[in-house]
């Protein structure tokens, strides 16, 4: 390590000091004090609207503390926008990528910056292969964005920061939709950064992660700092503890399948865009009652385009057979609408990955928004709203779903809130097959595993479960089966109970030609296990 980097490790890289941020009257942050050191990786820990990303963004300069003071190597310092942060060397990787897809990695990079010695791309590109060689990234300078993997476009956000001069990074859930290859490879990355002298944030909500790659945690809860602990003398049960106030089991109670029977079938379906390019390939699975089936893929990979076709929101070609339990007939969902679905008494509940833009309507409260489930139900022209607010309250208390009311815009609730009420709704309407897309993603440990109960639940009760996960961890942990998709065709499905991450991890980056052997080995061990 460089004499600098020594000198600058007598004080914190960034130190919070009595930070408040109040949204009316909620209070985000709440006197809140930390400090994270140069050569240093601090995660931020805690539960749904504890203030995290919050306090994070007020270091970044796209919120503004109401009160507290700020200090970057010992000095206060006032940050107004990203532009003032930038100048004190702070950079934030969002977890929402802000890239023009248009452009190549080196024009994203260079966007917006006032080059003092004049513009020239060949310069930003020798300089950015340089940043490159220097921590371990792998990237072409030329490569447009919409030719990038989900990694790639995460290294242009990351270069793009170091290209300003950030020494103090910021990353908010860096490996939310990463492959556990590309994992490593961000987390070694990240390592060499902290050992040339960086500081080092990410907020995430992966255990393992925060004790496999950070030097200190920070947790939060309620909006208020609980404290600080060396990564290397804490555990899962202590670290969850601190966050929710109490003791939470972590582990996924797994039930054998009880009498499975096929409950979805789907044979041979290729979906296309407007466009006309493929998102699926002839797809063909089978979905059985009491039972969990995984999906996993990199993001992208078509799982979306799946759980819509069956939801009969894309049109498709192929079969999707449903064995109505009820009536013992066989129904051909295809191309029927979603309506025409629940009229043959097809309950399918999908919690889509766009929660506000698919899912919920952002200026109804939760009532209304119950409604939407059970609006058919109300007599003449008027709607029955009793029943829907009584679900909503249920929903609220089963689900700890924090808001002054059930009355409040969903807009209002944080991220992890909404998506408790998503959940708690499309479960609430007793389903035979419940498709669930990606239903803890911003949801905290504890909020997590009391959806993990429930889809166990409905499995126990004979729902069909499709479970569409990015933790290969949970996936392995709660499904029984494993369903890997990559570039829309299937790589092959696994036994969760035997399967490894990495052997997961590989099949989801396979290429054409792998897929077509994986394809005919994953049906020869379907008809093996059937």
């Amino acid at each position: 390590m460089s004499k600098a980097v020594k000198q600058k490790d007598a004080v914190p890289a960034i130190r919070l000091q009595n930070i408040t941020k109040r949204f009316g009257s909620v209070v985000a942050n709440d006197n809140v004090s930390l400090s994270v050191q140069h050569g240093q990786i601090l995660s931020i820990l805690g539960e749904n609207g504890s203030g995290k990303t919050t306090l994070m963004n007020m270091i970044a300069g796209i919120y503004y503390p109401d009160h507290g003071q700020i200090f970057v190597d010992g000095k206060e310092v006032v940050i107004r926008s990203p532009k003032d942060a930038f100048q004190y060397g702070i950079g934030m990787i969002h977890q929402h990528f802000k890239l023009v897809d248009v452009f190549s990695a080196t024009e994203n990079i260079v966007l917006g910056l006032d080059e003092k010695e004049g513009f020239s791309l060949k310069r930003s590109a020798k300089r950015i292969m340089q940043i490159s060689l220097q921590y371990g990234f792998d990237l072409d300078p030329d490569k447009k964005i919409y030719e990038m993997s989900v990694s790639e476009k995460q290294t242009v956000e990351i270069l793009k920061v170091l290209y300003r001069g950030a020494d103090i990074l910021i990353l908010d859930e860096p490996t939310a939709v990463l492959t556990p290859q590309e994992t490593e490879k961000l987390f070694a990355v990240l390592r060499r950064m902290r050992d040339s002298g960086k500081a080092i944030i990410i907020i995430t909500h992966k255990l393992h992660e925060v004790l496999s790659l950070s030097d200190q945690v920070a947790v939060l809860c309620k909006g208020r700092y609980i404290g600080t602990v060396n990564t290397a003398e804490t555990n899962e049960s202590e670290l969850t503890e601190m966050m929710v106030g109490k003791k939470v089991s972590l582990n996924i109670a797994r039930s054998e399948p009880k009498d499975p029977v096929d409950r979805l079938v789907v044979e041979g379906i290729t979906c296309r865009n407007r466009e006309g390019a493929e998102m699926l390939h002839d797809v063909s699975f089978t979905a059985r009652s009491g039972e969990i089936l995984g999906i996993a893929g990199i993001a992208g990979s078509g799982q979306r385009e799946l759980l819509e076709a069956i939801a009969g929101l894309q049109h498709v070609d192929g079969r999707i057979l449903y064995h109505n339990p009820k009536t013992g007939q066989t129904d051909d969902l295809r191309d029927k609408t979603p309506l025409q679905i629940r009229e043959l008494g097809v309950r399918l509940s999908f919690v889509p990955e766009d929660r506000l833009g698919m899912g919920l309507v952002g200026n109804m409260d939760i009532v209304d928004n119950i409604m939407l489930r059970s609006y058919r139900k109300g007599k003449g022209m008027f709607l029955e709203r009793k029943n829907p607010k009584s679900l909503a309250e249920k929903i609220i208390h089963d689900l700890e779903v924090v808001t002054p009311s059930a009355n409040t815009p969903v807009r209002r609730l944080s991220g992890g809130n909404v998506q408790k009420v998503l959940v708690g709704r499309e479960i609430a309407a007793s389903p035979t097959v419940l498709m669930a897309a990606y239903p803890v993603r911003g949801l905290d440990i504890n909020a997590s595993f009391t959806i993990y109960n429930l889809l166990n639940q409905q499995k126990e009760n004979g729902v069909a479960v499709i479970f569409v996960g990015e933790d290969l961890d949970v996936l392995l942990e709660l499904c029984d089966r494993i369903m890997v998709i990559s570039s829309g065709k299937i790589a092959g499905t696994v036994d969760a109970r035997t399967a490894t991450k990495e052997e997961i991890g590989l099949m989801m980056t396979k290429n054409s030609a792998d897929h077509d052997r994986a394809q005919e080995g994953g049906a020869e061990h379907a008809a093996e296990t059937a």
